[in-house]
């Protein structure tokens, strides 16, 4: 890791194929990314994950928005690469997973 990763305080929001959510805001730094609202959470996912009609989203694919908390320099093992969001789903040294954006990795 090349800066820390803190994660964000809200619980992490776990959707599947044919759930129905209600699609906010694009995110300004992270414009892959649409703010969902499920009746059990809410979180950030890529607006390419879904089928949106107005307000009104339905997921295609199966996505957590858990995040891993990491610190400078603590070694992650990158599991899955997302390059069109900018983040990877990433492993820790205690078995921890969770989306680190790409600023904070360094390539060994």
């Amino acid at each position: 890791m090349t800066v820390d990763h803190e994660i964000p305080v809200r619980e992490p929001l776990k959707v599947s194929p044919g759930d129905s959510v209600q699609v906010g805001d694009q995110d300004a730094e992270w414009p892959a990314f649409v703010f969902v609202t499920a009746r059990w959470g809410a979180g950030w996912m890529p607006a390419r994950h879904l089928d949106i009609d107005g307000a009104a989203g339905t997921v295609r694919v199966a996505y957590d928005t858990t995040e891993l908390a990491a610190s400078r320099g603590e070694a992650v093992d990158v599991i899955r690469d997302d390059p069109d969001s900018g983040w990877s789903w990433c492993r820790n040294a205690v078995g921890g997973e969770g989306w680190v954006p790409h600023r904070a990795l360094a390539a060994e």
